[in-house]
């Protein structure tokens, strides 16, 4: 192993991982009908999100704020199928951000000739109508660039998206004096979300500004890139720890766990995912790469101080709160 090549030599291959000793069978064909159906059911979850979203901006006041509680307000464009209308920029630019995180994961694969499923919508009764996005990935990973490419390609595609959404919805966001003394649910606001404030309504205070449902969508697209660029477990942001350094991988993401159960009294939410990351790491550990000598790049190297920063403009302590 010190002689300098970076690759496992065919035998060890052939005694440890018999079973890539010999060519990998041809990905077999799946239907795409389950992943259709589950997208067009998000679909539908999300333009009636959406249409609260666009009734409460034009209306002045924010999302799920008033009388009725938010279930209901999710339920009522079932009933005036009309109102679904409303909820079209919410929805599409959401599963546009979301579909190009997944996409990037899946052309990733696809290049590396891994077998991947298609993208699947998860449909949720919550206030963004979904529980996000996921791929499958059914064949083993053998190279810390293969890992490191197929973590990075998603994150970045999506805020790729997210980027110019965020930054046209602050620029034509509406400054409403005192909007947040009647709101039923707080928003957070990313270092991102900061910046273009800073850039478009200098001197206005955040909790005024009041978001189009573009602008909301996109902070779904930025909360969802800082969740999966967590460097914990086996979410984007731990492939790429792991590409860097796999011995200390499983320690990195208790400490995260950890952290995120400090922060808890912030937002619960980070109860929920700390207590999960914990559960997680200590009994499903990323699995081993086969080829765990490969070094990664200076490039690469490059590049994950990149989704460092992309993490860092994300990443709200508290995402959702009661104000």
């Amino acid at each position: 192993m010190g002689n300098g090549h970076s690759h496992l030599p065919p035998d060890l291959i052939e005694v440890r991982f018999p079973y890539l000793a010999q060519a990998p069978p041809p990905p077999r064909k799946r239907p795409l009908w389950p992943a259709l159906i589950l997208f067009l059911f998000t679909v539908l979850s999300t333009l009636a999100v959406g249409a609260e979203f666009a009734q409460s901006y034009a209306a002045n006041r924010e999302p799920f704020s008033g009388d009725q509680n938010p279930l209901s307000a999710m339920v009522a464009p079932f009933s005036h199928p009309q109102l679904l209308v409303l909820g079209i920029p919410f929805s599409f630019t959401l599963l546009g951000i979301l579909l190009a995180h997944e996409m990037g994961h899946y052309v990733a694969c696809k290049l590396y000739r891994i077998d991947v499923s298609y993208p699947y919508f998860i449909p949720a009764p919550t206030l963004i109508g979904t529980f996000g996005a996921f791929i499958r990935i059914r064949s083993p990973i053998t190279t810390r660039r293969a890992l490191f490419d197929v973590g990075l390609a998603g994150p970045v595609a999506g805020i790729v998206l997210a980027i110019p959404a965020m930054a046209y919805a602050v620029a034509t966001a509406k400054v409403v004096p005192h909007v947040d003394a009647t709101a039923a649910i707080a928003f957070g606001h990313p270092l991102l979300e900061w910046i273009f404030l800073a850039l478009f309504h200098p001197h206005v205070n955040p909790n005024w500004i009041l978001l189009p449902p573009i602008g909301r969508a996109a902070w779904v697209g930025l909360f969802a890139t800082a969740l999966n660029l967590l460097p914990a477990w086996q979410l984007d942001g731990g492939h790429i720890v792991y590409t860097l350094t796999s011995r200390y991988h499983r320690w990195i993401s208790m400490v995260v766990a950890l952290s995120l159960l400090a922060i808890g009294q912030l937002s619960p939410l980070w109860y929920v995912w700390g207590g999960l990351l914990l559960i997680l790491n200590w009994r499903f550990p990323h699995p081993p790469l086969v080829d765990r000598w490969e070094p990664l790049d200076a490039g690469r190297r490059m590049w994950a101080v990149v989704a460092l920063v992309i993490f860092l403009l994300c990443f709200m302590p508290s995402p959702v709160a009661n104000p």
